[in-house]
């Protein structure tokens, strides 16, 4: 077995694990820290929204044009008097894109576009978007995000319970902010293939924090009958249980997206790549963060709150308290088996001891084996 499959089997038994809810006000912090870093480049820098949302013109020349991309942009820029984009694509015609001409103006630009280029008018391809077609596919966008909401939201709520559909609503929310943010920051034009990217993101996003509530839910069933784990530190062992799942489904989606983004985008200078590439990277990699650090430590939190959870805490804390005084080892961690309820905890101990390993009867019953930490 290889290295990492066998890291995901001791994980998976609690062999070995890293305390990700007990360390959770520095991710809470690391996740606002960039959060507010992306809302404040998104109110400064704002959004490049591309034609199909402020209208313009795209104009697309022939195969194999000698004109470079900065001297089309400049002529075009001096047609227009409007900043313009312009693309190189892979048969070497150029797409040059300005915001802001309505029609009459198109075709001016057009005429001295073909004069620059030294190439006839009526090859040059002129496609005009009206901003009205624009405004309609924002607010579908916006209609489909709502409608997705709040699916989510009922869905998990039925399917577990309100507060993991609340740290889930928080998770999502934390994903499309880093995601938009960096698109401020970046300055990479906004276009439908965004839009599109954005929403395909969030079901990754989903998928990885359900998951995790899945092992949670069944590890947590009839907790409270039980005086040895605290419901955070079963919540840890859920995440521990499932890390590397996560992070090979995360390292799978990112490859063929990373190529999109590093080679199709940065090195073959397919720039209309980067309108989707960069919104499934930069989600799909926030979304396996917060299903980790955000979600699930968020959901520990509220449940910790309630009566109940903080009554079986103070009793574990105190069973573990009595067990020490009486030099006695009380498993401390979610690092260790499952739980057992009160009846069968015993019976459960002398047959599996702290991290699965079997318990010598000569260590008594109940008592597990291994050195005191």
């Amino acid at each position: 077995m290889s290295k990492l499959g066998t890291l995901g089997a001791r994980l998976h038994h609690g062999e070995v694990g890293y305390d990700f809810v007990k360390n959770r006000k520095i991710w809470y912090g690391i996740s606002i820290l960039i959060t507010i870093t992306a809302i404040v480049g998104l109110a400064v820098r704002g959004l490049h929204m591309g034609i199909e949302f402020q209208g313009g013109a795209v104009f697309t020349t022939p195969k194999n044009m000698s004109a470079s991309v900065a001297q089309a942009e400049t002529w075009a820029e001096d047609a227009s008097g409007h900043d313009a984009i312009v693309q190189k694509l892979g048969d070497g015609s150029l797409r040059i894109q300005i915001a802001g001409t309505d029609t009459q103006k198109s075709d001016q630009i057009k005429e001295d576009l073909s004069q620059k280029l030294d190439v006839p008018a009526e090859k040059i391809n002129a496609d005009l978007v009206g901003p009205s077609w624009g405004d309609q596919i924002a607010n579908k966008a916006w209609q489909g995000l709502g409608i997705f909401m709040v699916l989510v939201v009922i869905y998990l709520a039925i399917a577990f319970e309100w507060r993991m559909a609340l740290a889930a609503f928080v998770a999502l929310i934390h994903d499309i902010t880093i995601t938009v943010g960096i698109y401020a920051l970046v300055g990479f034009e906004v276009t439908p293939g965004t839009v599109i990217g954005l929403l395909t993101i969030l079901g990754y996003s989903l998928y990885d924090t359900v998951v995790v509530f899945d092992s949670l839910k069944e590890q947590t069933k009839d907790i409270t009958k039980q005086t040895r784990w605290t419901y955070a530190e079963i919540a840890n062992r859920s995440i521990n249980s499932t890390l590397v799942r996560s992070i090979n489904t995360t390292v799978v989606a990112l490859l063929p997206v990373a190529g999109l983004l590093f080679i199709g985008g940065g090195v073959l200078g397919a720039g209309m790549l980067n309108d989707i590439s960069l919104s499934l990277f930069v989600g799909l990699a926030a979304g396996a963060y917060s299903s980790i650090f955000i979600a699930t430590p968020l959901v520990a939190d509220l449940k910790e709150a309630e009566p109940q959870m903080k009554s079986l805490k103070k009793r574990v804390l105190a069973k573990r308290a009595q067990a020490s005084a009486k030099g006695e080892q009380a498993p401390a961690d979610a690092d260790e088996a499952p739980y057992a309820d009160d009846e069968t905890e015993d019976a459960a101990a002398a047959v599996v001891g702290p991290r699965n390993q079997p318990t010598s009867r000569g260590r008594g019953r109940g008592r597990p084996s291994g050195k005191r930490r």
